[in-house]
């Protein structure tokens, strides 16, 4: 982003190493807003448009069609100010796609947002990544880095703590859990010497077995003493899988 210089060291995208016109193909939103908020929301988006070596004209027009695509549309002569702060988001969020980048760096982009307006940014982000656009998403919302990200870099203190893709991650730092939704009393499970946790709560339980217990196997085991409902396998979340790394550091 060139917004602090490097002490060191060489940065490079596909071989080719990063200069000025390669920043032409980044669209960049900030956590902190960066509006100017006595302009005109028109006016707002054509500023950053034109920054981006877009056309006055083309730009006006590419503008119009997103403030409509994000519900919008009515305030384009409105002043960012007079805007709540999801509509405000909105606006910065067209100043960063506007001129159709190739590389997006979001930093926390749902900020502000309703859970109706967060997965309209979802929806859009995810077309986007499918058309090919690299992503690079920051944020401390696990699960929606969970949901929206194939490859991630989880961070403490400015260090690299885990990384990679999400599958790979849940393998690593997965137990044996399942999970299971029963009618009856599940008590006995606990005398099973394979079982090496168990939480029971009013109809269902979370248990973690030995790793070389097959879940399949410990349900046969119990599905004649009590009527199951739901049997499944739980993965660990990334927030859970994160909070355990910083422990273990």
């Amino acid at each position: 982003m060139n917004i602090i210089k490097p002490t060191k060291g060489k940065i490079s995208l596909g071989g080719k190493p990063i200069d000025i016109n390669f920043f032409n193909e980044i669209g960049y939103l900030p956590e902190e807003r960066g509006l100017y908020k006595k302009s005109k929301v028109i006016d707002v988006i054509l500023y950053f448009a034109e920054l981006k070596n877009m056309s006055r004209s083309y730009a006006k027009e590419e503008a119009v069609r997103w403030l409509k695509k994000l519900s919008i549309g009515k305030y384009v002569n409105s002043r960012i100010i007079e805007l709540s702060k999801g509509n405000q988001q909105k606006v910065q969020f067209i100043t960063a796609i506007l001129h159709n980048p190739s590389i997006l760096v979001l930093d926390e982009p749902f900020s502000g947002f309703d859970p109706i307006n967060q997965q309209e940014i979802k929806d859009i982000l995810i077309e986007f990544a499918v058309s090919g656009k690299i992503i690079m998403l920051s944020t401390h919302q696990m699960d929606t880095a969970e949901k929206l990200c194939a490859d991630i870099f989880l961070i403490n203190n400015g260090k690299e703590v885990c990384s990679g893709s999400i599958s790979q991650i849940k393998k690593q730092f997965g137990s044996n859990n399942v999970k299971i939704e029963f009618e009856g009393d599940l008590s006995f499970i606990r005398s099973f010497p394979y079982v090496v946790n168990v939480n029971i709560y009013s109809n269902y339980a979370e248990v973690q077995l030995e790793e070389d217990i097959q879940p399949s196997d410990f349900l046969r085991s119990i599905i004649d003493k009590i009527n199951v409902t739901h049997f499944s396998v739980i993965e660990p979340t990334l927030n859970k899988i994160f909070l355990d790394v910083i422990k273990k550091n």
